[in-house]
């Protein structure tokens, strides 16, 4: 156990406390459970260095074994290496994310922070933007640090899933905003437009400034519109992360409101996020309450099922967002040279915390292939998911071709499915809680992410089987 900061690995954690430092090694620390957690889960796994005090925390576990530098140290280290006041037991490393402001913004909904001080506010801004499938947020150079630890633990996570832009003048980003088409939206409680009157089709940036000052009228200016957010109680203004939020979310849902399919798939969702939940609540209590009545065997089921309800969650969490990507015309591909048996083989571990779960086989062309692996894994689990429910019995068969510059793939269950050849393509529609069993998110986002790669997905039923199809094209 490392119990002295003069140790050298320490050393170099503790000094990223300090923005000069951080700039020079290009590495920021990350505070915390769930910042921890959702780096681990990024593929590749965005955390270079872990320290902890409990070596077999589930997370310190995890990340050894992704490969992550991971050391053990005393409490008195980790709250030294902190901001916090009670913190907890896990501080990792991780390279920088931000990104080129000319390359990133184009498209969507985006945030540009002009002057905002405050890292909670900040934070916050950044987590709003990833729940409303905005596409990123612009730090400009008179704003706080994008990786300021406080920033960084406020965010919960989303600066590892939210493209950030960082140094750039307010006046140069709102330039090249304009330049990519995005309609220019300078937030001021005297703005001229109410925002629920505002139009928000087609690309937008809204423009914050700065908690106590507002925007300047020099950047206001330079907007298309200036406009207000709206209320009628007898406070004088909103808190500034309150009114990002506010003004995000009101984008969302009008993209929500160009269909209904995005309200559709948020019941489902909450629907289907409701069991697992429910399950682990209960374990959880069990554990709890009866964790020395217990023997290793059953508390073992218990923990595993939990991991399982978790990874579910996640799944139906990970659809939601890409969904919100899909409509709101902001979603970002991440290629990478893939090896699909892999693939396939990994899902089919995780798929085993299932004793339920029908096995997964692979056959044909393994690759590689260049192609977003996130996005192929929720392919695949959804086609896994609907074949649970519709395709009758036997282990689920994937295979895979390729054909010219483009991968076809195929997914299913042996004779005896649940669906006729005339109803396949209600399988791929969003569907209310209560419209019967089955996939009711999986398929319509499965669609919509192929479709929006310039593929395609269907299903069909011959002598009885259901096979479910993808179509990719390849990255060069």
């Amino acid at each position: 156990m490392l119990s002295s900061l003069k140790n050298p690995k320490i050393a170099a954690v503790a000094r990223l406390r300090k923005r000069a430092h951080r700039e020079k090694d290009r590495r920021f620390l990350v505070e915390g459970a769930q910042g921890v957690r959702e780096a681990l889960a990024e593929d590749p796994v965005r955390l270079e260095l872990l320290c902890t005090a409990d070596p077999l925390d589930p997370l310190a576990v995890a990340a050894s074994r992704a490969g992550v530098d991971v050391h053990h140290v005393s409490s008195d280290v980790v709250r030294k290496l902190t901001s916090t006041v009670t913190p907890q037991d896990l501080v990792g490393v991780a390279p920088f994310l931000d990104v080129d402001l000319r390359e990133a913004l184009s498209g969507g909904c985006w945030a540009i922070l002009h002057e905002v001080r405050d890292p909670g506010n900040a934070g916050t801004v950044l987590r709003s933007v990833d729940a409303s499938g905005a596409a990123g947020v612009v730090f400009t150079a008179s704003s706080v640090d994008l990786y300021n630890p406080k920033t960084v633990r406020a965010s919960a996570g989303s600066v590892f899933h939210v493209p950030a832009v960082r140094g750039a003048e307010t006046a140069v980003a709102i330039e090249v905003a304009k330049a990519a088409g995005l309609r220019i939206l300078a937030m001021d409680a005297r703005g001229s437009e109410d925002l629920y009157g505002t139009d928000l089709s087609g690309p937008v940036a809204f423009v914050f400034g700065n908690e106590a000052h507002g925007l300047p009228e020099a950047i206001a200016d330079l907007a298309d519109a200036t406009v207000r957010v709206p209320h009628h109680g007898r406070a004088e203004s909103l808190n500034l992360a309150a009114a990002a939020t506010v003004c995000l979310f009101e984008w969302a849902r009008r993209r929500i409101g160009r269909g209904q399919a995005l309200e559709t798939l948020i019941a489902a969702a909450a629907h289907d996020i409701r069991s697992p939940l429910t399950a682990m609540k209960g374990f959880g209590y069990a554990l709890e309450k009866r964790w020395d009545s217990m023997g290793e065997e059953q508390r073992s089921l218990m923990l595993t099922a939990i991991v399982h309800d978790a990874d579910r969650m996640d799944q139906i969490l990970r659809l939601l967002v890409d969904a919100a990507r899909i409509e709101a015309g902001g979603l970002d591909l991440h290629p990478e040279r893939i090896d699909l048996g892999d693939t396939v083989g990994q899902i089919a571990l995780k798929q085993a915390r299932d004793p339920d779960h029908p096995s997964m086989t692979f056959s044909g062309d393994p690759g590689p292939y260049f192609l977003d692996p996130t996005r192929l894994q929720t392919a695949l689990l959804a086609f896994a998911e609907a074949l649970v429910w519709w395709g009758a019995s036997g282990p689920i068969a994937i295979s895979a071709t390729r054909q010219g510059g483009r991968l076809l793939l195929t997914a299913s269950r042996r004779a005896g499915a649940d669906v006729g050849p005339g109803s396949v393509e209600g399988l791929f529609e969003a569907r209310r809680p209560g419209s019967g069993g089955g996939s009711k998110i999986g398929l319509f986002v499965v669609r919509g992410l192929a479709e929006s790669q310039g593929g395609r997905a269907w299903a069909s039923v011959e002598d009885g089987a259901l096979t479910l199809h993808l179509e990719l094209p390849l990255s060069a």
